[in-house]
């Protein structure tokens, strides 16, 4: 089994959360849970800085004010976003409510009441008697916190509230990513619409040359037929590419929330491919801790559930109240500000259950249960972080490796097309090599489009796995 070793605050719960009057103690955290699981350092690759970046808002390193723009609109506008934040509040909420239990409870009363008793229960002949009055008075009721049962929920509450304020930057850096990657398809579908067009106008030249030479009788009908199929199936791609332009400009759009067509005349329009090869400032593995907002939520819910543990426990011990009044009653509503009409009581209470059928310690099991699977959730939460930016990291650094081979085809199958037409041109050579270079240049260039926007998306995926877009100091306490 996986341990991590627990920041301070963690353990100060923890601890807190065994004290009390003696049942059997919640788990003593050690000193040992992160044991050697997490590396000093990532790869020593030149790509990665072991420093902390300076400035977490990660796309602007892409130099791209419409992606800026476009994220902007994000935070403000989504809905997934605002419905965290809904989550936020309803926490805040149910925090104050918490705290509410360190007051009193005052009630006001004040009425007239009128009453009539039998004369007959004391005797046939005696007359029955009405009494009526007026009265006005205000009640207290105090739950003095001897035992800490009130600050116990307070605590579980703030933890709570912490919680969700880290599952909304959870889905702050998602949302990031989500447009981010978007915007990368988008882009690469534009360029590859364009290597296409491109290519058609290409073998629409290569076409013409084939007819002309059928044409003058020095090549056969073959030629221009193979000619025509790549000519034409080029032709043939370009619906798809547009219908996917289309559809991930709708993507865009309601991921920043706003409805389709809001956005399209800006993204129409081609732009370069986002820059794919930088310098990325990971940081060293142990920061993932502060900055991953998954984790972050992981360790509050821990605090969470170690206070919900210290209330379970708290049910042992006997609880003390205030109950008190003070009023006026009289017959005359004149008479309410006489020194006889005042009326007052005030009556502390010690309660404590005795026996309950062994409910508490069924409850104070369930709830050390409830926290221990939470460090166990915790512990998860680490290691899958610790294996998404591995992963990334080896993946960007692969697909740069990719790019530099790739390139290479590139190049070469274009030096193969052009070598096969000037020897077609000069009878030299088959039409076919001819096909079979075209096809080999639009494929190869597709793919070299394609790897760079892949090697982008990594170093998004790289990002978003380092905690990118949040810090700790946004989280607040």
């Amino acid at each position: 089994m996986f341990y991590a070793k627990f920041p301070a605050r963690i353990v100060a719960t923890l601890s807190a959360a065994a004290i009390g009057i003696a049942i059997s103690a919640a788990p003593r955290v050690g000193d040992d849970w992160l044991s050697d699981s997490i590396p000093a350092r990532w790869s020593d690759d030149n790509h990665f800085s072991q420093t902390m970046p300076s400035e977490d808002s990660w796309w602007h390193n892409f130099n791209d004010t419409l992606l800026d723009s476009l994220i902007a609109e994000g935070e403000k506008n989504n809905f997934n976003l605002q419905q965290a934040w809904r989550n936020i509040e309803m926490a805040r909420v149910a925090l104050q409510q918490a705290r509410s239990g360190y007051f009193p409870t005052l009630d006001l009363q004040a009425g007239w009441s009128t009453s009539r008793s039998s004369g007959a229960i004391s005797g046939p002949s005696v007359a029955a008697s009405t009494t009526s009055g007026f009265s006005a008075g205000i009640s207290m009721n105090w739950e003095i916190d001897v035992f800490g049962r009130v600050a116990a929920s307070a605590k579980e509450k703030k933890s709570l509230y912490s919680a969700s304020r880290a599952d909304y930057a959870s889905t702050m850096v998602s949302l990031c990513s989500q447009i981010a990657t978007a915007y990368v398809d988008l882009r690469m579908y534009q360029a590859q619409l364009a290597v296409t067009k491109r290519h058609i106008d290409s073998e629409e030249k290569i076409l013409a040359i084939t007819k002309a030479r059928e044409e003058a009788g020095i090549a056969s009908m073959l030629d221009v037929s193979q000619a025509s199929t790549v000519y034409y199936s080029t032709i043939a791609t370009v619906p798809a590419l547009e219908t996917s332009i289309h559809t991930t400009i709708n993507a865009i759009n309601i991921l920043v929330g706003a409805e389709p067509g809001t956005f399209n005349a800006i993204l129409e329009q081609p732009r370069d491919l986002l820059p794919y090869d930088m310098i990325v400032d990971a940081g060293i593995p142990m920061e993932l801790l502060r900055r991953r907002p998954d984790v972050v939520a992981a360790e509050y819910q821990i605090e969470a559930d170690a206070a919900a543990l210290g209330i379970a426990k708290k049910e042992y011990l006997p609880s003390l109240s205030l109950t008190g009044s003070i009023g006026t009653s009289a017959h005359d509503a004149r008479d309410l500000a006489k020194n006889n009409a005042f009326t007052y009581s005030i009556a502390p209470t010690l309660s404590w259950t005795i026996f309950d059928g062994m409910s508490r310690k069924y409850d104070v099991a369930s709830a050390r249960e409830q926290m221990m699977a939470a460090i166990d959730v915790y512990n998860q939460t680490v290691l899958t972080a610790v294996e998404e930016v591995d992963n990334s990291m080896f993946s960007y650094i692969n697909a740069l490796k990719y790019i530099d081979q790739i390139d290479k085809v590139v190049e070469s199958s274009q030096k193969s097309l052009d070598l096969s037409v000037s020897l077609y041109k000069r009878g030299l050579s088959q039409f076919y090599n001819v096909v079979e270079a075209q096809t080999s240049v639009l494929s190869y260039e597709n793919t070299l489009m394609q790897a760079k926007c892949q090697a982008v998306l990594d170093l998004i995926n790289l990002y978003k796995a380092l905690g990118g877009g949040w810090t700790a100091d946004s989280l607040g306490q």
